[in-house]
């Protein structure tokens, strides 16, 4: 046992731990919120109020920067296979002109300012973010709304942005990791929202119409929708005056965000083949887990890492059987966790996997062990919460899965109150059917070798 031990608290090169990326854990709720819990919030400069239907969080930094991240509910929960990766297109468009600024003058006028518009696909939200400074922060602003909502959505633009997209996408079958990522959400989630891309696939996005962009863009441009959390050195009163006046005679509309169904039923097979001349074979398998906020989330953060830890040390560095071997954990309104490998010894291979997952769920790891780990895990929470980007996107997920901004405090105390009990039983609970997905050669591995986990 104390041999064990210590393997276990080798835990992982810095390699392995990126696998599990350090955001809030969070609790579901349905937003918005009720008129008694949505009075008015603020602590270490940080408020949430409402204008016009839009919920803004807004939190005071010092600096000359300025972040605006709005996020347009729903995801991949408002599209269909036909129509995946819709609203990233749409946005994407917009970039080609507006009512204001027609044509190339966007881009001018863009420039002229030195900010940056992005768009960021999620399943559950897509992100139309502005980065800018104090001193151009109006002029940034009144491009960064035009695009939203006078974008000119002209034929030849959709065209354009359609080619490129549809090449970009089908290109995808060009690099073994990506083509497998896409693959295997589509059979892990298959029959579940979460099987869609939320960039869409060249099949969808190269049937979308015109008609449909802009019918996407006038039905669900609604407020409701809308969740904007402003990170920058602005008063309210600013703040206020810049979404009235952008958004001031939007419809509120009917949209009401909550947390997806859970996965309750599984749909087609639990192991996808798939024959690929490769040097090498991709591995890559995912199990359902918690709404992000449970309470067995901070236990399966820990229980990832030393599993990820472990992999490294027993595939990678002891067997010398592969060069990248991870557990994965894995941030949205509902979370998963996944194997992955790449190995010209899938059988052998798998197996130690495998032992190493039966390992963790059979025996209980003295709680002062993992101190080591979880104070890790807390200095890479503050070194993550160090850009103002980063600040956006915590309080933003707080809000949505929690239903309320704060929640990210409970951060540390969760992760402390992490015992080696707590790490045996969630392995066992949420770590288990795993749905895998086979890139390479099929003839030198055994299904049931997949299906064993």
């Amino acid at each position: 046992m104390p041999i064990l031990l210590a393997l276990l608290l080798l835990i992982a090169p810095p390699s392995a731990h990126a696998a599990v990326p350090l955001t809030w854990n969070l609790t579901p709720a349905t937003w918005p919120l009720t008129p008694d819990t949505r009075a008015q919030i603020s602590d270490t400069g940080t408020a949430r109020f409402t204008v016009n239907g839009v919920t803004i969080i807004h939190r005071r930094a010092p600096g000359d920067l300025v972040v605006a991240n709005l996020y347009l509910l729903g995801g991949v929960r408002l599209t269909t296979p036909a129509t995946a990766g819709i609203e990233p297109f749409l946005l994407e468009v917009s970039s080609r002109g507006t009512r204001r600024y027609p044509g190339d003058q966007l881009r001018r006028a863009m420039a002229r300012t030195g900010s940056g518009i992005g768009v960021v696909p999620h399943e559950d939200y897509t992100i139309f973010g502005l980065r800018t400074t104090q001193a151009r922060l109006d002029s940034a602003w009144s491009i960064y709304t035009d695009r939203l909502l006078h974008p000119t959505l002209s034929d030849a633009d959709i065209a354009f942005v359609r080619e490129n997209r549809v090449a970009a996408l089908a290109q995808r079958g060009d690099d073994a990791d990506a083509r497998l990522d896409y693959l295997a959400d589509s059979v892990a989630f298959a029959g579940h929202p979460y099987g869609l891309s939320p960039v869409g696939t060249d099949r969808s996005l190269a049937r979308i119409t015109p008609e449909e962009l802009r019918a996407f863009q006038k039905d669900r441009l609604v407020t409701s929708r809308m969740l904007l959390v402003v990170v920058g050195d602005l008063s309210r009163e600013r703040l206020t005056t810049l979404v009235r006046r952008a958004f001031g005679t939007l419809p509120v509309g009917d949209y009401t965000w909550t947390l997806p169904e859970p996965i309750t039923e599984r749909v087609g097979s639990g192991v996808h083949l798939v024959t690929q001349r490769l040097p090498t074979n991709y591995i890559l398998g995912w199990w359902s887990g918690p709404p992000a906020g449970h309470p067995d989330v901070p236990a399966l953060r820990v229980a990832t890492a030393i599993l990820s830890g472990r992999l490294f040390a027993e595939v990678r560095s002891r067997r010398n059987l592969t060069y990248a071997v991870e557990a994965r954990f894995r941030d949205r309104a509902l979370t998963s966790g996944g194997l992955y490998v790449t190995t010209t010894r899938p059988e052998e291979t798998l197996r130690i996997m495998r032992e190493e997952l039966r390992a963790l769920q059979q025996m209980t790891i003295p709680t002062e062990a993992l101190s080591p780990l979880i104070q890790q895990f807390i200095t890479e929470y503050f070194l993550d919460n160090e850009t103002t980007a980063a600040q956006a996107d915590f309080l933003a997920e707080a809000e949505l899965y929690r239903g309320d901004f704060r929640a990210g405090e409970r951060f540390i105390t969760d992760l402390r109150a992490v015992t080696g009990e707590d790490v045996r039983r969630v392995a066992q609970t949420w770590m288990k059917q795993l749905r895998f997905t086979y890139l390479g050669n099929p003839a030198i591995v055994n299904r049931f070798t997949l299906l064993s986990f």
